[in-house]
């Protein structure tokens, strides 16, 4: 199940307005993504880590979602340095360790946490609904709103969908096991799965324009912009500046 954890606070961050969050965090994120110096990356982190406290998160759950990225980190910090093609720095027995591959590693490590601590303290202090509505204020595209939008609303039906079949397979006395009838049965879950995902989509869509429905979600929220967002927008937009300027011209 998708919760929204980090949605709902008084802390400044979460009542900053919902389309300043979209910007600054997509524009930290770009810089971030770009940056390939240790020195700016670990400004970048620092101040991710400051928009988390200021957010006033729970840390352990954000802790366990940076758990999840570093799962994939850690993997690239045991095969790249070995397989990495450049000078060898050291050697570990029977293999060798290239120092680029370590720098890289270093590198992505610095990148992907700050990247992810920044995008926790901005984009999930808003529920997803309020993040679309905020994407459409910022004229992005109309479908991929819309597309955001359903598939949040719609995740869960299809959730409930499978835990029925899942349910109706195991009261036929279905155990799972490593063989062709268990693969078997899987796929004939999924291939279900995607049939009622199909006709519920059918219906849901005939059921929208029958109420009117253009292509458009409205929000009733008008999302106004006051001195304090500005003030914001100031001081996270020089950040982010000054994070470039480090990073392309000192």
């Amino acid at each position: 199940m998708i919760t929204e954890s980090f949605a709902f606070g008084q802390s400044v961050i979460h009542r900053l307005d919902p389309r300043l969050k979209v910007i600054a965090g997509t524009l930290f994120a770009l810089v971030a993504a770009l940056a390939d110096r240790f020195d700016v990356l670990g400004a970048a982190l620092a101040l991710a880590v400051l928009m988390a406290l200021l957010a006033r998160l729970n840390p352990v759950a954000v802790l366990k979602r940076l758990a999840l990225v570093n799962g994939l980190v850690v993997f690239l910090w045991v095969v790249l340095p070995l397989t990495y093609n450049g000078p060898a720095w050291f050697n570990l027995g029977p293999f060798t360790v290239a120092r680029e591959g370590v720098i890289l590693c270093g590198i992505i490590t610095l990148k992907s946490n700050a990247i992810v601590l920044w995008s926790i303290a901005f984009f999930s202090t808003m529920p997803v609904a309020t993040l679309g509505h905020a994407m459409n204020r910022l004229k992005m595209p109309t479908k991929l709103v819309a597309l955001l939008l359903l598939t949040y609303r719609y995740i869960f039906v299809l959730e409930a969908e499978m835990a029925q079949l899942v349910r109706a397979a195991k009261v036929r006395c279905f155990s799972p096991g490593t063989n062709l009838h268990t693969y078997r049965t899987y796929a004939y879950l999924v291939g279900m799965l995607m049939v009622r995902a199909a006709d519920r989509g059918e219906r849901v869509h005939q059921a929208m324009v029958c109420r009117g429905f253009s292509g458009k979600f409205h929000c009733l929220d008008e999302m106004r912009f006051n001195s304090r967002d500005a003030a914001w927008a100031g001081f996270l937009g020089a950040l982010i500046f000054f994070l470039a300027i480090w990073q392309w011209t000192l």
